[in-house]
């Protein structure tokens, strides 16, 4: 039997990773946290891979070859730096290394042109057409962008929080939830815990949850925040789909924020289908790593050609 693959999806909240046959068939899957290059550095990238990996083979096991999607990887300097950790974990296997987003659009759309619009700890939209152009909007990461996703729904609401408690915003319900999400009795408490690690992006995205069921109940300021993401979001495939010609391709949706908050999701849906009419917005209901596996298998066969920017 041929060497299996390795396909791993490495997003901001979780890690998932497949082991799988020749034919693309997953053998084995596993969890681990979260890796993203930016917030957790090299080391911290280099132990979730690793575990991730020693996860579904062991060391006597032949790997063909692994593929690794991930954010923000698009840089020269970051690929080499995750060049570095994958020649270190990756158990002497060929490996590439390529943006979540491509992964998440193999998985929904298996060499063909498409959008997939992506909302997690972080949002990218992302798109390849026919000839193998590629364009992305947003994906610049928590500090210079990354609107609409689960990080900035939590710092829109932290922020909230505060300017009401200064009487420069308006009261909400976002107050005493978001106090409740950590456990203290006034928002002054809350400068204390956005040091180290309450900081991390995707420590700040589970208040994402908060802003969703702030809106639930009609909380102006809650359904606010959510409309404003929708609308961010809804530009940023505009902008992929516009750039690509891709009006009658399929655009996904892809994302913990996406998949699991439904308000935001319909309203998504409605502001993507009020600027592109020709379009369907649908879920993706591959899992990424699926993708990522499609990939391994044509980078061991030799036949991987990635997509290139096309500006």
């Amino acid at each position: 039997m041929s060497a299996p693959v390795i396909g791993i999806d490495a997003g901001g909240t979780a890690t998932v990773t497949y082991l799988a046959d020749a034919d693309g068939r997953v053998i084995k899957e596993a969890q681990a946290p979260g890796a993203n290059l930016q917030s957790d550095g090299e080391h911290g990238v280099e132990r979730v891979l690793a575990e991730s990996i020693a996860k579904v083979v062991d060391g006597r096991t032949p790997v063909a070859a692994i593929c690794v999607g991930m954010a923000g990887v698009d840089r020269p300097e970051d690929l080499a730096v995750m060049n570095g950790v994958l020649a270190r974990v990756a158990r002497n296997a060929s490996a590439v290394i390529v943006n979540d987003a491509l992964i998440a659009l193999e998985a929904g759309v298996p060499g063909g042109p498409g959008t997939v619009l992506i909302a997690g700890t972080g949002s990218i939209a992302y798109g390849r057409d026919a000839t193998g152009r590629a364009a992305r909007a947003g994906g610049w990461g928590y500090v210079l962008g990354d609107e609409g996703s689960g990080y900035w729904l939590g710092r829109q609401a932290l922020r909230a929080v505060v300017r009401a408690a200064d009487g420069r915003g308006p009261g909400t319900a976002l107050t005493p939830r978001v106090l409740a999400h950590y456990g203290v009795q006034s928002p002054q408490d809350l400068v204390r815990l956005m040091s180290g690690g309450g900081a991390r992006p995707a420590a700040i995205a589970t208040l994402a949850r908060e802003v969703e069921a702030a809106a639930d109940d009609r909380d102006a300021v809650a359904q606010r925040l959510v409309s404003d993401a929708a609308r961010q979001l809804a530009s940023a495939a505009e902008s992929v789909v516009r750039r690509l010609d891709l009006a009658r391709a399929p655009l996904l949706l892809s994302g913990g924020i996406l998949v699991g908050f439904e308000r935001l999701r319909s309203a998504v849906i409605a502001e993507i289908t009020r600027r592109l009419p020709t379009i369907v917005p649908t879920l993706l209901t591959a899992e990424p790593a699926s993708g990522a596996v499609r990939l391994a298998l044509d980078h061991h066969a030799g036949r991987l050609v990635l997509p290139t920017y096309r500006d």
